[in-house]
């Protein structure tokens, strides 16, 4: 839930009020977190277990975005509990830093501007014109995008000499 002074958009508001319980374990979790990036270099994957995200165009953030159009300080990735007593968690993205100083261009989620929001599935956050992600939780016996599996192209070749002509 979003506080009424960390909704107004103050450089000074702190997200302490909106930061639920972080949850540090990441063992026995059913799910993949994955976190495709697309930026003026292209196309980056990246998978989420860790507490806190830093995101932005600062070397130091632990994703680093490249725009112009993204503050050094974009966005942060926390890592919330689903249910006590389980390693069931999700993300939520925090427009700003850790300290609550926000970007200057906001963040977009599903075309709605929002300061902080519980990521699902599919989740579109737009950062700038040209910096775009999606949040996906995927289940642990999904292949990840990209990967493959040999069953999957079990191609039998035949010789054309071997074939007979149907009349």
């Amino acid at each position: 839930m979003v506080t009424k002074s960390a909704a107004s958009g103050h450089s000074n508001s702190n997200y302490t009020n909106i930061i639920p319980e972080l949850s540090m374990s990441a063992e026995n979790n059913q799910h993949t977190h994955l976190l495709i990036i697309e930026d003026s270099q292209g196309r980056k994957e990246f998978i989420l277990d860790r507490s806190r995200y830093s995101i932005g165009r600062d070397r130091e953030c632990d994703i680093r975005l490249i725009s112009q159009f993204v503050s050094r300080r974009h966005a942060t990735l926390v890592k919330v509990s689903q249910e006590e007593g389980t390693d069931s968690y999700t993300y939520r993205i925090l427009d700003g830093d850790a300290q609550g100083k926000h970007s200057s261009n906001g963040l977009m989620i599903n075309g709605r501007k929002s300061v902080s929001h519980e990521l699902k599935n599919e989740d579109e956050i737009v950062f700038s014109p040209q910096v775009k992600a999606v949040y996906y939780l995927l289940k642990e016996d999904v292949d990840l995008p990209g990967q493959t599996d040999s069953s999957e192209y079990d191609i039998t070749l035949i010789n054309p000499g071997m074939t007979e002509d149907i009349d």
